[in-house]
C-alpha cells in the first residue's frame, strides 16, 4: 500500500479570516524554515525581517520588547530569560579583561556577586561605592573605568541614587552609565532622560506582575551597544521564552493599573509601621524621614513606588515571629505579584554578604522588604499590626 504521508512535514496554515485576533498569538515553533538559501542570506543579513532559530529570536520576543522599548522612550531593546541574564548581558557582554567597572553599593545581591566574585574571576575588576555620594564614585574611577551600574532606587535598602551627579560624572570621563530601573519602572523614573546610556529590567517583577514571569530587557541609546549585547545574548543562550514573553505582555497590560493601587497602598503601609511599637525604623521614599527625601522627590516627581523596607526590634527571633503571624501574605525572595510579599534579606538576597557586610549596608536581622500588591488598604495594614504585635511579644 502507498504511504499516504507526505515526504516534508509542513505546518498548516492558519485559516483566513476577515477579523483578526485580539491576543496576540502564542509562537512557540523552535525553527523557522526559510525557502532557500539565498533567502536565508537575506535574513542573517537583514535584507528582509524573519526568524530562523528562536534562540535567535522569536515573534512573542519582538512583541514585548518593542512594548518595553516605548515605555523606556527606546529602540532596539533586548529580551533575556530573566533580570540578572540582562545585568550580565551588559557587564558581560561589553566589558572585557582589563576594563574596570563601577557598582553601587547596595545592589541587589546577585548583582553584587557578579560584581565581587565572578568578573574579577574573569579579569574584570571592579569597585562598589555609594551611589548617594558622587564624590565617592569620582574617587572610585581609575583610567580603565568603563561604566557604572547602578540602580535608582536600590534593593533593598530603598537609598535613592544621584542620578543627576553620576551622570555628569560619566560624560565628564566618558563612561557608559547603566541603571537598573527595576524597582522605580518607566512609571516612575525614565533614566534615559536623566542621562542613562543603558536601562536594565527585571521584567519578572512588577511589569509582569504576576509571579509566572521569568524574563529580563535591557536596551541602550546606542544602536551598536544593543547589536554587542544582542550578539552575546544569542551566543550563550540567554533569551526569553517564548510563553513567558506572552504571559509578560498580558501582564503589561494592566501594568499602570496595578503600579498606581499598590504605590498607594504602600504609602498608607508606611505611615501604619511607623506608628507601631516595636517597629524600629520605616523606609519609604515619599516619607520625609527618609534619608534621601529631598532627592527622591526632585528625581522621582511625587512617586513613591509599592516597596517598603521597615526593621523590626529583636532580630531573627521577632522576623521569625513576624512572618508566622503575617497569615495571608507570602514570605518569599520576590516582588510585583498582585499580591504583596515579603522577604528577609538576611535570609535570601543578601545572605552571601557576611554579617558584617550586611550589617554596613543596614540589612539587619529584623529588616524586612515589603512588595505591596493590591489587596485592600486596610485589610492589609490589620495583618501588620497583628503580625508586628506578634513579633514583639
Amino acid at each position: 500500500m502507498k504511504n499516504s504521508r507526505p515526504s516534508v512535514m509542513r505546518p498548516h496554515g492558519l485559516p483566513e479570516s476577515a477579523s483578526h485576533p485580539v491576543v496576540t498569538p502564542l509562537s512557540p515553533s523552535v525553527v523557522y524554515a526559510s525557502e532557500t538559501p539565498d533567502a536565508l542570506d537575506d535574513q542573517y543579513e537583514g535584507r528582509v525581517h524573519g526568524y530562523t532559530y528562536s534562540r535567535e529570536g522569536h515573534p512573542n520576543a519582538d512583541v514585548i520588547a518593542r512594548r518595553l522599548d516605548d515605555m523606556e522612550g527606546a529602540t532596539g531593546g533586548v529580551v533575556t530569560g530573566s533580570g540578572m541574564a540582562a545585568v550580565s548581558a551588559v557587564l558581560l557582554g561589553l566589558l572585557k579583561t582589563g576594563d574596570h567597572v563601577i557598582g553601587g553599593d547596595q545592589l541587589y545581591g546577585r548583582s553584587l556577586r557578579l560584581m565581587k566574585e565572578d568578573l574579577p574571576r574573569l579579569g574584570i575588576e571592579t569597585s562598589l561605592a555609594n551611589p548617594g555620594d558622587v564624590a565617592a564614585m569620582r574617587a572610585a574611577i581609575r583610567p580603565e573605568t568603563r561604566m557604572i551600574l547602578v540602580e535608582a532606587v536600590s534593593n533593598p535598602t530603598l537609598a535613592v541614587a544621584d542620578i543627576a551627579g553620576i551622570a555628569a560624572l560619566c560624560r565628564e570621563h566618558d563612561l557608559l552609565m547603566v541603571v537598573d530601573n527595576t524597582f522605580t519602572t518607566p512609571r516612575a523614573f525614565r533614566p534615559f532622560e536623566h542621562g542613562a546610556d543603558i536601562v536594565i529590567h527585571s521584567v519578572t517583577k512588577l511589569l509582569a506582575g504576576h509571579s509566572d514571569v521569568m524574563l529580563g530587557y535591557v536596551v541602550a541609546k546606542d544602536p551598536a551597544l544593543n547589536d554587542r549585547m544582542r550578539v552575546f545574548c544569542v551566543t550563550t543562550g540567554m533569551t526569553g521564552s517564548p510563553f513567558d514573553c506572552w504571559l509578560a505582555e498580558r501582564g503589561l497590560l494592566s501594568f499602570d493599573l496595578r503600579f498606581d493601587r499598590a504605590e498607594a497602598t504602600a504609602a498608607r503601609l508606611a505611615d501604619c509601621l511607623a506608628a507601631l511599637p516595636g517597629v524600629k525604623r520605616v523606609i519609604y521614599p515619599n516619607r520625609t524621614d527618609h534619608p534621601d527625601h529631598a532627592r527622591a522627590a526632585d528625581l522621582l516627581q511625587g512617586r513613591g513606588c509599592n516597596m517598603v523596607s521597615f526593621e523590626l526590634n529583636g532580630g531573627r527571633d521577632a522576623a521569625n515571629a513576624f512572618t508566622r503571624a503575617a497569615e495571608g501574605l507570602s514570605f518569599a525572595p520576590t516582588l510585583g505579584d498582585v499580591g504583596t510579599t515579603l522577604s528577609h534579606p538576611a535570609s535570601s538576597s543578601h545572605r552571601a554578604l557576611t554579617a558584617d557586610h550586611r550589617a554596613r549596608l543596614g540589612l539587619h536581622e529584623g529588616f524586612f522588604r515589603v512588595s505591596v500588591g493590591l489587596e485592600d488598604p486596610d485589610a492589609l495594614c490589620a495583618i501588620f499590626v497583628q503580625a508586628v504585635a506578634a513579633a514583639t511579644s
